[in-house]
């Protein structure tokens, strides 16, 4: 039966956990795992530009003896040159899983619908799975035992905020999200995360302070106040956020120690300081590592 990765939403505590121990493994003896998708072809559809995403999943599948196949935007045109429809129905007679990074959640939406291959989100406006999945993956390493410890994010409500509230409230962990009156985290998103929270004894508290938010957690997390699509938005988003910027003043807030994440890309001196990234309690660059161990899991539980 077709498994796709949508949301965190999706993925229950169980399956979760089974991909965090299935990492563990995959970062302890990568050479046991070098043909586990032996014959496998991964198709990347990007829309939008990256980084990460794009050479983790590349480099994930060499590593696990796989292919992938990189289709630009200009190649496939999707939704205009070509039906979303018609194009998973072709790529699922070729390949094996379809990663899809796209603007709109809708469109990942409709392309799992028809594919017959697993389709995985590599980002749409409302989520970013394999990133929060990944993030969450990264303090569960470094602080060992997550019970009772809470995340601050700070900054805009947007599609990794979103991702990361699933995350938090499916495996257990507090979360403080701090963000100016307007960009909290839209639809039923909170409402949702709340419920899934309160199950596992943990809470998810929202806070238009960013003193608030930080106070006693055990990790920091930002992102970028303007996303992909929003660039017109930038210098205005600038003003608004001005306060919600992690530097030494805030961190002083956050418990002894804290750790710092950001996702990337990072503009240094806007969301972050450069002395906070590049600070000795800063895991940005093993967060961004991980992207590549935690999505090789996904590959195997979906194409293997």
């Amino acid at each position: 039966m077709k498994k796709d990765l949508i949301s965190v939403k999706d993925l229950t505590t169980q399956e979760i956990e089974g991909l965090f121990e299935l990492t563990d493994k995959l970062k302890k003896d990568k050479a046991k795992f070098s043909s586990a998708l032996k014959g496998k072809t991964l198709a990347l559809i990007f829309q939008k530009p990256s980084n990460r995403t794009r050479v983790s999943f590349e480099v994930g599948m060499c590593q696990l003896g796989g292919h992938s196949i990189y289709l630009s935007p200009q190649e496939i045109n999707l939704g205009v040159r070509e039906s979303i429809e018609d194009v998973a129905k072709t790529l699922s007679r070729y390949v094996d899983g379809i990663v899809l990074r796209t603007f709109e959640h809708k469109t990942i939406l409709e392309m799992a619908e028809y594919a017959g291959v697993p389709v995985i989100n590599g980002l749409t406006d409302f989520s970013h799975p394999c990133q929060a999945l990944a993030d969450v993956y990264s303090i569960r390493e470094k602080l060992k035992n997550m019970k009772g410890a809470t995340l601050a994010y700070v900054g805009d409500g947007n599609n990794v905020c979103n991702s990361l509230l699933f995350a938090s409230a499916k495996i257990g962990l507090n979360m403080n999200m701090g963000s100016p009156k307007g960009y909290e985290p839209g639809g039923s998103v909170l409402k949702d995360a709340r419920a899934i929270a309160k199950a596992k004894n943990s809470s998810i508290k929202l806070f238009n302070n960013p003193e608030e938010a930080v106070k006693g957690a055990d990790v920091v997390y930002t992102d970028v106040w303007a996303s992909m699509g929003q660039e017109k938005e930038a210098e205005e988003r600038k003003k608004i956020f001005k306060g919600f910027q992690i530097n030494a003043g805030l961190m002083k807030f956050a418990k002894k120690g804290a750790l710092v994440m950001h996702c990337l890309p990072a503009h240094r001196g806007e969301e972050i300081t450069g002395e906070i990234i590049d600070s000795v309690n800063s895991i940005v660059f093993d967060q961004a590592e991980n992207r590549l161990h935690l999505q090789k899991a996904i590959l195997i539980k979906l194409l293997g």
